[in-house]
């Protein structure tokens, strides 16, 4: 049966967000990959449940930031953490530590109980049960 093995996103500063992941999301970095003919560097950071998160950066690579908040294509990603409480927690470490909340903590219409944060360089993230 097949599964997402991993997720990829380029980014402007790969050490940020493999700190902000590991400390927030439990995330399991390699060592980083470099590439100095092509100028690209990655991490592959692994999570609990099996799928990985590979952050990369490229020199030329240029930004996303002036997107819409809903625009097609990628939007965003969600962690479970496995209670209410604990969506109510991280949500609040993540806005103590200067993290942008974008949703509130809430139930959807659709049955979900979720808050949706912005990672250091923008991406949505839904934390959910």
């Amino acid at each position: 049966m097949p599964s997402i093995q991993h997720i990829a996103l380029y980014c402007s500063d790969i050490e940020k967000m493999r700190a902000f992941y590991e400390k927030y999301f439990d995330a399991k970095s390699n060592e980083k990959y470099i590439n100095t003919k092509k100028g690209f560097e990655s991490y592959f950071l692994s999570f609990k449940e099996g799928a990985s998160l590979e952050i990369m950066r490229k020199e030329g690579i240029a930004s996303a930031n002036e997107v819409p908040a809903e625009y097609l294509g990628l939007t965003h990603f969600a962690f479970s953490v496995g209670s209410e409480e604990k969506v109510n927690e991280l949500t609040e470490t993540l806005r103590k530590d200067g993290f942008e909340v974008a949703g509130e903590v809430r139930w959807t219409g659709d049955g979900f109980y979720e808050s949706v944060v912005l990672d250091p360089e923008g991406n949505r993230l839904e934390i959910t049960i």
